[in-house]
């Protein structure tokens, strides 16, 4: 723990979850069976099409894209059958027309002229196809002009060399040539994990580029595929959802020459709304990644795709970093690329998280009091200061302080002057001038409040012991005695 403080500095803690136990002598945790993934961690997807029927008729229909997709050692095998069967039909081509002819008795007469010379046998006339094929010509065995039929022969097996050359050594360099090599060199980290990043709780993974060769346009996406049913009754096997990594902020646009840290906000959108620790144990759901861009040397596109499932996502943990400054240069350090460390992660979703706020929150008790229209203001103020001063007050002082040795009168106007000037609010700024005059009947108001005010106050305090009476505002010269001289006069002037 020192060596990542002294690394890291005391921001990054390595903690222990409630997962890890505090005893020596709990038994590990069970693993979770594995369950059938549908992108596996190399990219392949198990998925196997079945009971096509006729179907199967379109694989033939585009038949090079067909070859290409095989696996290597079928390709191979088509390979070489092609140009053995090839190799054979023609050379027993050239046999059949020296055999119709009568070459193959005639080859040791030196007065007659063979179609082929030097064809005596089938051999022969498969090395005379051979040496024609491959333009390696030797001059020992070559065709006379006295054998039309081996001339047009000879022209078909021209083209139609030419059409099996272009199709399979085509298709081999294709093969040879895809993208799909270029994605192995592009990494993506073992685990996902979900901390604490600018205080939003957010999924996290990481790639890299292990060539020094950019991928040009590089772009990421995610996918959750998660099985659900609809309101209606619907099942939806794998149902997939996206999940935003910056498509809106343009931070799914990668620059991959070092490893990054691709991160998702969990909030209100995301489909990881109300998932937390707990839940995440009971979840089964699959995160597909797909990271695409264009090869730099050869201008094709190339597409990566990893998955983690809700075994390989790792609550309250977060990415070593791996980038350090060397003289002149960045090193990235490959070794800690998957590596991971505990931190400080409430185990709570963001759901409950804010609702916890909401229930915490000051501002809830003014809305209680707004919900109801009917409510009088008189009872939102003693609803609110029932909630409020008494409950921070002991039982005694919540009995005497009460409100129930108030007069109704001076909570009755008191709550009638907040409305008002709640009002006069709500008035445009010249309404609230001609208001704000005063007149006759606020004088008259303001008197008979100032006497209900100073008769039951008096009243009230005066019956209380000497030690509340100081506690209640009997002390009041006592207060005075620390405020300023000017503060004492203006207080004795509007008293007096």
């Amino acid at each position: 723990m020192s060596a990542l403080r002294k690394k890291f500095g005391d921001d990054y803690q390595v903690v222990t979850t409630s997962s890890s136990g505090s005893g020596f002598n709990q038994p590990p945790p069970e693993k979770k069976k594995k369950r059938q993934r549908f992108v596996d961690k190399n990219g392949r997807c198990n998925v196997q099409h079945g009971n096509l029927g006729g179907e199967t008729s379109r694989y033939l229909s585009d038949l090079f894209t067909t070859l290409v997709d095989l696996k290597w050692r079928w390709n191979l095998f088509i390979f070489i059958l092609t140009y053995t069967v090839a190799w054979l039909f023609m050379a027993s081509m050239w046999w059949c027309i020296a055999y119709i002819r009568g070459d193959l008795n005639k080859a040791h007469n030196d007065t007659y002229s063979p179609c082929v010379a030097n064809v005596y046998n089938f051999p022969s006339a498969f090395l005379f196809f051979i040496e024609t094929e491959a333009t390696i010509g030797y001059g020992y065995r070559y065709i006379t002009d006295k054998c039309p039929e081996g001339i047009i022969l000879f022209l078909f097996q021209s083209i139609l060399g030419s059409i099996v050359d272009a199709f399979l050594i085509g298709c081999m360099f294709i093969k040879m040539s895809q993208p799909k090599k270029r994605a192995e060199t592009l990494m993506f980290s073992e685990h996902a994990a979900i901390s604490m990043r600018d205080g939003k709780l957010t999924l996290m993974f990481r790639v890299g580029n292990l060539r020094n060769s950019h991928m040009v346009s590089a772009q990421i996406r995610c996918k959750l595929l998660k099985s659900r049913q609809t309101p209606e009754g619907e099942f939806l096997p794998l149902d997939q959802l996206e999940l935003d990594v910056g498509f809106t902020t343009g931070a799914d646009q990668l620059f991959l020459v070092s490893p990054l840290t691709i991160c998702h906000v969990i909030d209100t959108k995301s489909p990881f709304y109300d998932l937390s620790q707990r839940s995440m144990q009971t979840e089964q759901f699959e995160i597909v990644v797909i990271l695409e861009g264009i090869v730099e040397t050869t201008g094709m596109t190339c597409q990566a795709r990893t998955s983690y499932t809700e075994d390989e996502v790792l609550w309250g943990h977060r990415f070593f970093p791996v980038i350090s400054l060397e003289e002149g240069f960045f090193k990235v350090d490959y070794s800690q690329f998957h590596a991971t460390f505990e931190v400080p992660t409430p185990p709570y979703s963001v759901k409950e998280q804010e609702e916890a706020l909401l229930l915490s929150s000051p501002l809830m008790a003014p809305s209680l009091c707004n919900s109801g229209e009917k409510n009088s203001s008189l009872d939102c103020l003693e609803s609110l200061e029932d909630n409020d001063s008494t409950t921070k007050l002991p039982t005694k002082l919540q009995k005497i302080t009460g409100r129930d040795g108030l007069p109704k009168k001076l909570l009755r106007m008191s709550s009638t002057t907040s409305e008002m000037t709640y009002s006069f609010g709500d008035l445009p700024m010249k309404l609230q001038r001609i208001s704000s005059v005063p007149g006759v009947s606020d004088d008259k108001h303001a008197g008979k409040a100032s006497k209900i005010n100073t008769e039951p106050m008096s009243k009230s305090v005066a019956d209380l012991p000497p030690k509340l009476q100081r506690l209640a505002g009997g002390g009041g010269g006592r207060m005075d005695g620390h405020l300023p001289p000017k503060l004492r006069k203006m207080n004795s002037d509007r008293f007096t």
